[in-house]
């Protein structure tokens, strides 16, 4: 069968997917209401980071900064992540529901301002002007939920931004890339790379060549079927090509690795409860299963090699390099997989939680000659978003950077950055305070070096104790010495997931 049909058959099958694992299948539960989460925000302030935007813009607004900003450090940083958790009586149960809000924070002569937008999809349109949850959640049940068209219908492009050719886009991982406007952030539409890919799933987490050209994938166990859609995005934004790695059995992937010469694919075992609810309720992981690993030549993308390592729970897969005949591939995995299927589900109910430090820093190393693969611990644990500089070497581990968690700390989540060198064994870290939360944070060269490792470490940090929101740059080879300014606005933003810097001179 040829590609193009085989996209064709399985779009259209989606729909008659509704008894198989899937996006598209759920039933009516009992939903919990937004005032028991307001009960806990009155007790917590730190629940701020789950609080829903009843707005659908901020800004632009002038941040104050303290510190000294580096001159040559501008541009915008882009940030996505849901913020729109409550509508009427129903608040969503599961962080990845909530409807996407765009953020930038604009670096220009010396000043430093944010704005925000809630990313106009279909279904935040259609919503809004019904003022209720109507459609399907990922990981919501939605009582009196009406028909969708296609994944994109359910579309909340909320977990990552990327940038591709000129084009900035924001992402889910279950449809299309939503374009969104670089400068006002209007949602554009959802993007349609063929005509036979329309809703095809472009996941959140895709990888740049050092030529600006991209890889990613999309699941097909959306759909009720099993495998990938493996996208090749040109360095001008255009499709280049794609192709089907086929799976002879489901698994789970948010995201994944990559070398010089090859993709990395890790899939996570689970299987569908036959219970009503949504993907992410009616998940559950089987540890007592392997993880299969395909490891995708760049060159042959329809030859792969299959490999199996024991069961891990991974979201966030940091860098990969080939040494001595093995594939290595670093990840943050989950120690309590219940934790992985929802994080901070208790936050999301307005409660208490204590699992963000639940993670630990692990290595796959696939060898090549044998056909073995195998898991190896570094003795890392509480971080996650784990980031680094694109410019490391192939052939050895590079640096990394990462939200952690160090005490003391007065809420159940990152609040400090780390610097992660395991060739050194050393562990660096600077503490923001027990009153800060702290986001992912991007490694960003310095503009005309090509050392790796000659940048500044760009993120975003919510300080519930003076109900403020801000963006912090650090020198990522001195992580320990602190911050070198951070700039704050005198407002809260929900906690999001991913970003993506774009230089301006």
């Amino acid at each position: 069968m040829q590609r193009r049909s085989f996209m064709q058959s399985v779009l259209l099958a989606s729909l008659a997917a509704a008894g198989k694992p899937g996006f598209l299948r759920a039933e009516v539960l009992a939903p919990t209401g937004p005032e028991l989460f307001a009960a806990g925000l009155a007790r917590d302030p730190w629940l701020a980071g789950w609080k829903s935007v009843g707005v659908e813009s901020l800004g632009p607004t002038q941040a104050s900064i303290e510190g000294r900003w580096p001159g040559s450090l501008t541009g915008t940083l882009y940030r996505n992540g849901p913020a729109r958790f409550e509508r009427g009586a129903l608040r969503y149960q599961h962080w990845f529901d909530g409807d996407g809000m765009m953020h930038s924070w604009r670096i220009r002569d010396g000043q430093i301002s944010h704005t925000a937008r809630m990313i106009a999809t279909a279904k935040f349109v259609q919503e809004e002007k019904a003022g209720r949850f109507e459609v399907r959640a990922s990981g919501t049940t939605i009582p009196g939920a009406l028909p969708i068209r296609n994944n994109d219908s359910m579309n909340t492009a909320n977990t990552a931004v990327v940038r591709l050719g000129d084009r900035v886009f924001a992402l889910w991982e279950g449809g299309s890339a939503y374009e969104i406007d670089p400068d006002t952030l209007a949602a554009r539409g959802p993007t349609t790379w063929r005509s036979d890919l329309v809703a095809a799933p472009f996941s959140a987490h895709p990888l740049l060549e050092r030529d600006g050209s991209a890889w990613n994938f999309g699941s097909l166990d959306f759909f009720g079927t099993t495998g990938l859609l493996i996208w090749r995005i040109g360095a001008d934004g255009a499709l280049v090509r794609t192709a089907v790695l086929e799976s002879k059995e489901p698994g789970y992937l948010h995201s994944f690795a990559m070398t010089q010469k090859y993709l990395v694919f890790t899939f996570m075992p689970y299987r569908m409860a036959e219970d009503k609810g949504a993907f992410f309720e009616r998940l559950q992981f089987t540890p007592d299963r392997a993880c299969r690993i395909a490891l995708v030549p760049k060159d042959a993308l329809d030859a792969p090699r299959w490999f199996e390592a024991p069961f891990a729970a991974i979201y966030h897969f940091a860098d990969a390099y080939e040494h001595r005949g093995e594939v290595v591939v670093r990840a943050a995995r989950h120690r309590d997989i219940e934790e992985a299927r929802s994080p901070m589900a208790a936050a999301m109910r307005g409660e208490r939680d204590s699992s963000s430090s639940n993670t630990e820093l692990v290595s796959l190393r696939l060898d090549l000659a044998r056909n073995r693969a195998r898991w190896e611990t570094h003795g890392v644990s509480g971080f996650e978003f784990p980031t680094f500089d694109a410019r490391a070497p192939g052939n050895q581990p590079a640096l990394l950077y990462a939200p952690a968690s160090v005490k003391p700390a007065n809420a159940p989540f990152f609040n400090a950055i780390s610097s992660i060198d395991t060739r050194a064994e050393r562990v660096d870290v600077h503490h923001y305070g027990a009153d800060v939360m702290a986001e992912e944070h991007l490694f960003v060269p310095r503009p005309g070096s090509t050392r790796p490792g000659d940048g500044w470490l760009v993120g975003t940090l919510l300080d519930f104790g003076r109900g403020r929101s801000g963006v912090v740059v650090l020198d990522a080879a001195r992580v320990k010495e602190g911050p070198l300014a951070i700039a704050w606005v005198p407002y809260t933003v929900p906690l999001g997931f991913h970003g993506w810097f774009v230089h301006k001179a």
